[in-house]
């Protein structure tokens, strides 16, 4: 029994946790999002259903999310790599960068308070959706995608963000190449490669800034949340893990089948939709 949960219990949330997985799968290749956007927020209805503190809950989720985005980032980054539709020259521009900003968000996450990965995933969620289901062709910052430093500092920014959210990268990609003037589709093949520069380290960094929390919170790890690693839940990341490699490259597949305007209303209202979840869960402190 884990947190007081019966065994039908438990079964129940391990069958949702793996259609959770094939879900996620499908929108990574779809949105070129590695799938954190759907998993933080199941993740986090499953960690309170056991029991897992507040303190800890939002970066345990974010944690194991960032785990499982890797090999999903893998899988859709080599599908649209093979569609010829990722731009390899803004990857050697951000690779450097976007790394130093998950560095940087993994020190945060090792000392920041649980709203504050909340306020960031509804800051970000709603600023994309509004500019997918608002978009205009006046909306832009430049018709080209600057080159020097500022092109730098967009990288450091994303993974810093990406890293409080648990998504791979996608949701700021997107955003900001559409602001450019590129091609949704283009946005969505060049996002799922971030998602693999973010992933990893991310995912890293999670399991070392969850130890101190470890500690403080004994029962966390030995009881509730057996085989996690700082913040990253082993037995989350397993039972999601094997469907998400099924279905990214249906997403892939799907996503070049949909026209422009699709695609971003799609996208736009999945994110409205998840962050009105904490929007709930800031007011509710809950």
């Amino acid at each position: 029994m884990i947190a007081g949960l019966d065994p039908k219990e438990v079964i129940e949330l391990a069958l949702l946790l793996v259609a959770v997985g094939a879900l996620s799968g499908f929108m990574a290749g779809l949105f070129g999002i590695g799938g954190g956007a759907i998993l933080v927020p199941v993740f986090y209805e499953c960690f309170r259903l056991v029991g897992v503190p507040l303190e800890v809950r939002m970066p345990l989720c974010i944690g194991t999310s960032l785990a499982i985005i890797i090999p999903t980032s893998l899988s859709s980054f080599r599908a649209h790599y093979k569609r010829g539709a990722v731009d390899m020259e803004i990857l050697k521009l951000w690779y450097v960068p976007i790394v130093i900003g998950v560095l940087a968000g993994s020190v945060t996450a090792r000392f920041a308070p649980e709203r504050l990965f909340k306020i960031v995933f509804v800051m970000v969620a709603w600023t994309a959706a509004t500019r997918l289901l608002l978009t205009r062709d006046g909306w832009k910052f430049g018709d080209t995608i600057p080159t020097g430093l500022l092109m730098r500092l967009y990288g450091v920014v994303i993974g810093l963000l990406s890293t409080l959210m648990g998504v791979g990268g996608g949701l700021f990609a997107n955003l900001l190449m559409t602001f450019y003037g590129r091609p949704i589709h283009q946005a969505v093949a060049t996002s799922s490669a971030l998602a693999v520069l973010i992933s990893i380290p991310g995912a890293l960094g999670y399991a070392y800034a969850g130890w101190p929390a470890a500690a403080r919170f004994p029962d966390v790890a030995a009881l509730q949340l057996p085989f996690a690693i700082g913040y990253v839940s082993l037995i989350g990341a397993v039972l999601v893990m094997p469907t998400t490699l099924i279905t990214a490259p249906l997403g892939v597949k799907l996503a070049h089948a949909l026209s422009k305007r699709a695609l971003e209303i799609a996208f736009g209202t999945y994110l409205f939709i998840v962050g009105g979840r904490f929007v709930v869960s800031l007011l509710n402190g809950a």
